[in-house]
């Protein structure tokens, strides 16, 4: 076995943006003095599992639909070059969907205890989880072939991701963070649409129908910018209801970033924009560490 080719496979640079809603929870937990360490690692290795989980997934699902062929512009997949087979791929993606199911059930337990109604809840959601980053490229009629990707990433990587973590802190959820959790998943969406403009020909080839294939890239990158201000709005909204001190306003430190990453988008051919993936990734990742910073120095 290549440790190489697995290391390539599981994709790592993903992981900023899958661990971004966990830092959001935890930051307006802590904003709540609720957080606890314990809790905050087993969300981590849970999220990050699961990451990995689809990641694998996609490289699987996408090389059986042939979005991974010699016209996509991205990285080479593993089992779209033979470095891993279908077969090593699938076993893979079976046992990260098990270790991702273990670690959630140990925090599930480690945060309600005995509260069988809240284990079961988020067990629920759990399943949900793993069946979206395993759905999203494999089955018969994959959801990220429908165009249906930006809308699970908002839903996993922004309500269910900063919500829920917020949840198994505290116990209870305020409406409020509904604010800071879109602005994590419509970053999270901005992410998807910059990796879906890069293989907008291959997709269109292979018949995935990503929104940057339905509307074209000019006005995929128009929606990149909406994406983008939305989520800058969305967390402005939040600090000026809740506002206490000019330190809350910390996270508009990572605006440039933001502005690089659209103009990126905006100007740039498709074939040029891989490495904007990763600088959007931990563009997000600075930002929710500003947000956080800010809420709890207060």
């Amino acid at each position: 076995m290549n440790i190489k080719v697995w290391i390539h496979a599981l994709r790592f640079r993903t992981l900023p943006l899958s661990l971004s809603c966990i830092g959001m929870g935890g930051f307006l937990a802590a904003a709540d003095d609720k957080f606890d360490w314990s809790l905050f690692f087993l969300c981590c290795i849970t999220t990050i599992f699961l990451q990995l989980l689809s990641n694998l997934a996609n490289d699987y699902g996408d090389s059986i639909h042939g979005a991974d062929s010699d016209a996509r512009i991205g990285p080479a997949r593993a089992v779209q070059t033979g470095a891993i087979s279908s077969k090593s791929m699938l076993g893979a993606v079976i046992l990260f969907s098990l270790l991702s199911l273990v670690s959630g059930i140990l925090l599930l337990f480690l945060a309600f205890g005995n509260n069988w109604q809240g284990i079961l809840f988020f067990f629920g959601l759990g399943i949900l989880s793993i069946l979206a980053a395993v759905g999203y490229t494999v089955g018969k009629k994959p959801y990220g072939y429908l165009g249906l990707g930006d809308f699970s990433v908002l839903i996993f990587f922004g309500l269910v991701g900063v919500l829920g973590s917020y949840y198994l802190f505290t116990q209870h959820v305020s409406w409020l963070h509904i604010l800071p959790a879109m602005s994590c998943g419509l970053f999270s969406i901005a992410v998807l649409n910059l990796n879906n403009i890069r293989d907008i020909e291959s997709d269109r080839l292979a018949g995935k129908f990503s929104i940057p294939v339905r509307i074209g890239k000019k006005n995929a990158a128009r929606y990149h910018w909406i994406l983008l201000i939305g989520g800058l709005l969305s967390a402005m909204s939040y600090t000026l209801i809740v506002y206490k001190s000019p330190w809350q306003f910390l996270f508009l430190l990572s605006v440039p970033l933001f502005l690089r990453n659209g103009l990126a988008v905006q100007n740039k051919p498709s074939a040029e924009l891989d490495p904007f993936l990763r600088q959007m990734a931990i563009s997000t990742l600075i930002f929710v560490l500003l947000f956080g910073i800010g809420l709890i120095i207060t």
